[in-house]
């Protein structure tokens, strides 16, 4: 696979007829995600850091067609939760490689993680709190943990995912030295972990490395005082451009900050991209059923909605949108929103788009990041199919849910 390929990858660099045969087989919306370009994107990022272990952060998209091809490209996987260490085992991934990183986790997450790891001893559980630690210990595990650390400083594209000084995560940076100790002495202490924020692009990225910086201090100081350490975990965070006037980070300038930030560090350096794998490896597919003229505004109504992709509503997140029936056509502003009941439901505003009309086909781009995954079932929508692109070939990873699937629990 060439390390050359674009480093961020437009609407228009899309097939729109193998687009539109999609929509036409598999009805929408629907998901569209490019595994070849989840390979190019993990690669590209793993050429940047030669000397680290790159493990993919699976939070962003848990998919099994993804992981599976993540695994197979060489990645590792990192896991917040214990359904994700499942299904990166459901996957293909050797248990012993796994990383779990434990945010105020439930006791059925430790338990699922601690009964894993007497089997597999090679599962390294991060702990973010002195009563993770304690709960471990309750259950009999001394095995493999890393510290999370608070380095004090945020980054990223939104207040609501800047974990790097968020008290939720990690333990505040003064006590580490103290906490780690404590570790020390009850588990098999073999690193330290943070995560600064989501999203960062060129405006963060000095703030980015100086949280890495005060990582790598922290790593030092545990590695005189303390114990040596396996590795030194930054997380990842590391962004894509979701405008299109936006310039994708460059990789090789990102690696040389990076590498000036951590300076001299005898334990290996661990990085967990996620965004960047799959932001741009897929998008939505969605119909017009409605074009709507007010005094305000030309309402553009689709079928897909924030139960598609909630991170507009969420976030205020920017996502482009393109005609993929007419791209040529003269571009009109217009406001494009759901069937969903609410005024949250809505993908731009005022926003020039070759002008849609009913029928047409609609592209949203930028959807593989916290797109399927944040998917959800309001107003008893199901859920839409995921079709996956691979080697010139497609093929359906996920099914489309039904109305049956949607009440299957209920008694």
């Amino acid at each position: 696979m060439s390390h050359d390929s674009p480093p961020v990858r437009r609407l228009a660099d899309w097939d729109h007829d193998l687009l539109g045969r999609l929509a036409a087989d598999h009805g929408t919306p629907l998901y569209v995600v490019d595994l070849d370009r989840v390979a190019e994107n993990y690669e590209r990022f793993a050429s940047a850091f030669p000397d680290a272990h790159v493990m993919y952060a699976a939070k962003a998209h848990t998919g099994r067609a993804v992981l599976s091809k993540l695994l197979e490209t060489g990645a590792d996987i990192e896991c917040a939760a214990w359904g994700e260490l499942q299904r990166a085992i459901d996957a293909g991934a050797d248990p012993d490689t796994l990383q779990y990183t434990a945010v105020n986790p439930p006791d059925r997450d430790l338990d699922y993680a601690t009964d894993l790891a007497a089997d597999h001893p090679g599962l390294t559980i991060t702990g973010g709190a002195r009563d993770t630690f304690d709960r471990l210990e309750a259950r009999g595990y001394d095995g493999r943990v890393a510290i999370r650390v608070n380095p004090g400083i945020g980054t990223g594209h939104h207040e609501k995912v800047a974990t790097g000084k968020d008290a939720k995560f990690g333990i505040p940076y003064e006590q580490v030295p103290e906490v780690a100790a404590d570790v020390a002495e009850r588990f098999d202490l073999v690193g330290i972990h943070a995560h600064a924020g989501s999203g960062v692009l060129h405006d963060d990225l000095d703030d980015h490395c100086r949280a890495i910086g005060k990582v790598a201090d922290m790593g030092r100081q545990i590695e005189t005082d303390i114990t040596p350490l396996e590795f030194v975990d930054f997380g990842g965070g590391f962004g894509v451009p979701y405008r299109e006037d936006e310039e994708p980070l460059d990789m090789g300038v990102v690696g040389e900050k990076v590498r000036d930030a951590v300076g001299e560090l005898d334990a290996q350096i661990k990085l967990e991209p996620g965004r960047y794998v799959v932001a741009d490896s897929e998008l939505i597919l969605t119909e017009v059923n409605t074009v709507k003229e007010t005094p305000a505004a030309t309402v553009v109504g689709v079928d897909a909605s924030l139960a598609t992709l909630i991170r507009p509503a969420m976030f205020g997140s920017y996502h482009p949108i393109r005609n993929v029936s007419a791209p040529d056509r003269e571009a009109d502003p217009v406001s494009v929103g759901g069937p969903c009941c609410t005024s949250a439901d809505v993908f731009c505003t005022d926003r020039p788009i070759a002008r849609p009309e009913r029928e047409d086909l609609l592209a949203i781009g930028n959807a593989g990041a916290y797109g399927y995954e944040l998917a959800n079932q309001f107003h008893s929508q199901p859920r839409p199919a995921e079709v996956a692109i691979e080697g010139g070939e497609t093929r359906v990873v996920r099914e489309r849910e039904t109305l049956d699937d949607v009440t299957s629990l209920e008694r």
